[in-house]
């Protein structure tokens, strides 16, 4: 009896622990970082962001490949909160949401870091609100766009490329159990001129890669079940391309960029 309630108490713990799924910090820029926490216990999500305080910072949710996406929604700090808002297009400033559904948590100056603030925001996984992304705590991965002004300042306008980047497939891993499986592959950098390596936490036995209309274009093969593997596909056009990760139990698709 006493082996059959450790085991019970054991799980239950477990499960408890996987209320949580997190990317873990994600350096957006040299100066610029970000964690996401979803909370299945309370279906509310969790913005951290850390980075300078004289210039405004800006990002999307959703799934999506170059570029933040027209008509999706976008936050952007502004020196005062952090605005609820839908993307217009290049050039064009986003439109404020009726309703601002992000609550502040925390905002503080990073005290020695001197010109830093942290900003904590939280708000439903699902507002009700046409405009806003929906949070899926069963999705294994999120896409994010991120932008930022080049200047000090809070004025929204345009910036150059090294200002802006798009995060393909970023990892939401469980908290308090460590995944294993294929699906918490990483593939980086992605985008990518063409060179990419996967890293898993399990083995690779094959890897094919598709266009992203499901042509097949190369298979590779994993010598010795290999956790780590690099490979390079340089001379394809440029555009979205399909990875099936395969072993001996499972498969796995990822999305990755040639640029």
């Amino acid at each position: 009896m006493k082996k059959i309630t450790l085991f019970l108490f054991t799980i239950l713990s477990m499960m408890s622990l996987a209320q949580q799924k997190t990317t873990g910090v994600i350096d957006f820029s040299s100066n610029y970082s970000g964690v996401l926490l979803l909370d299945n216990n309370t279906s509310t999500v969790t913005l951290t962001l850390s980075g300078p305080n004289d210039r405004w910072f800006a990002l999307q949710f959703g799934s999506f490949e170059g570029g933040m996406v027209e008509g999706n929604d976008v936050v952007y700090w502004n020196n005062t909160t952090l605005v609820d808002a839908v993307h217009n297009g290049v050039g064009i400033a986003p439109s404020s949401d009726s309703s601002n559904d992000w609550v502040l948590i925390s905002n503080q100056n990073n005290i020695p870091v001197a010109g830093r603030r942290t900003l904590v925001f939280s708000r439903a996984f699902e507002t009700g609100d046409v405009n806003d992304y929906t949070f899926n705590f069963l999705d294994n991965t999120i896409d994010l766009a991120w932008a930022r002004s080049s200047t000090a300042s809070f004025t929204l306008a345009n910036h150059n490329p090294s200002n802006r980047d798009v995060l393909v497939d970023t990892p939401l891993n469980l908290l308090g159990v460590e995944d294993f499986s294929l699906e918490a592959s990483k593939v980086f950098p992605n985008p990518s001129q063409g060179n990419f390596t996967i890293q898993t936490k399990t083995f690779l036995n094959e890897v094919n890669i598709y266009t992203q209309t499901g042509v097949f274009v190369k298979s590779i093969e994993v010598e010795n079940n290999n956790e780590n593997v690099d490979f390079n596909i340089t001379g394809l056009q440029t555009g979205i391309y399909l990875i099936e990760l395969i072993n001996d139990t499972q498969k796995s698709w990822k999305k990755i960029i040639v640029n």
